[in-house]
């Protein structure tokens, strides 16, 4: 295995890690000592993450992909900034309250830190996945359903739990597509199809 499969790898392990921290509540998060462990892992897992760019085969989805990855990676890290931000405040509940309304008035951070741009990283990474759904369908849906059930899980149904078990199972399937022989990915295989008509 090369070193880049390697950091997707730790990336995904510390994204998974800091989720489950994530599911303990808000509490748990703002209580950590010294440093806000959960966010620092999920800032350095997310940001190893867009190595994902470089281990697939090259077409027009993963350049889609890629390009959506990276702006993902770049709104992750702005979350996870805004979010030790928040961590400083420890207990001031209220300062924190403060500090979040500001935010929710200034469009230019709200929208791509807080809003848009850690659900881009999801998307890119799940659009990598897709690039193997008729080769490996089974492992790709892993990743392809687990993305949106991350927001779901903590957006609607306010369920840290299920927040976890989604993410272990969108990075269980990015983890195992590393692992499989090297094969042609979906575009590829199509434009095998046509040509042997």
């Amino acid at each position: 295995m090369n070193k880049t499969k390697i950091l997707c790898l730790v990336g995904l392990t510390l994204f998974v890690i800091s989720y489950i921290m994530f599911s303990q509540g808000g509490e748990f998060i703002y209580s950590q000592k010294p440093i806000d462990f959960a966010h620092w892992m999920n800032l350095i897992g997310g940001a190893l993450l867009i190595n994902f760019n470089n281990v697939f085969p090259k077409n027009k989805i993963n350049s889609v992909a890629s390009f959506l990855t990276t702006l993902g990676v770049i709104g992750n890290i702005g979350l996870c900034a805004l979010d030790l931000l928040m961590w400083s405040y420890g207990m001031d509940f209220e300062g924190r309250a403060e500090l979040g309304n500001q935010i929710s008035k200034t469009p230019s951070i709200f929208y791509p830190f807080q809003v848009f741009g850690p659900s881009l990283l999801l998307i890119g990474l799940s659009l990598h996945a897709w690039n193997f759904i008729r080769g490996k369908p089974l492992i790709s849906l892993l990743a392809i359903l687990g993305a949106p059930f991350i927001g779901i899980s903590f957006f609607i149904l306010k369920n840290g739990m299920l927040m976890a078990v989604s993410c272990f199972l969108f990075a269980l399937g990015l983890g195992l597509l590393l692992f499989q022989p090297e094969n042609k990915s979906f575009e590829e295989k199509s434009e095998s199809t046509k040509s042997n008509k």
